[in-house]
């Protein structure tokens, strides 16, 4: 199961680059989204999978044999909530400075701002 999240996350941080690479914002936000939930499942499956076992230990055992591992799961829940957290703040000052500069492009965001800020 870890070679399909592995070839799936490596498929992410492709597309998520090409994205990035486009000089628009919401691709390249949309691009950013997609390396970041790539580098979730590739923190997921170095946490060894194991299937249907909860994360749990017998009270009567003394090492930790054949439970699964909780703690890629707690790092990839916190990363989720913080992911979200900039995506809705990334997409908030993008579609401010559509507002402001009329434009999303990154070249002509640029241009639109005044000489004097430019330099």
């Amino acid at each position: 199961m870890e070679v399909p999240l592995s070839i799936l996350a490596g498929l992410l941080v492709a597309a998520g680059a090409y994205l990035m690479m486009g000089g628009r914002t919401l691709p390249y936000l949309f691009g950013l989204t997609m390396i970041s939930n790539a580098a979730n499942m590739i923190i997921f499956a170095v946490g060894r999978l194991t299937y249907a076992r909860p994360p749990l230990v017998p009270a009567d055992a003394t090492t930790i044999t054949g439970a699964a591992n909780p703690l890629p799961q707690a790092l990839i829940l916190t990363a989720i909530v913080i992911g979200f957290g900039l995506l809705v703040f990334a997409l908030t000052l993008a579609y401010r400075s559509h507002h402001v500069l009329g434009t999303i492009e990154m070249d002509e965001a640029r241009m639109a701002e005044p000489a004097e800020a430019r330099d």
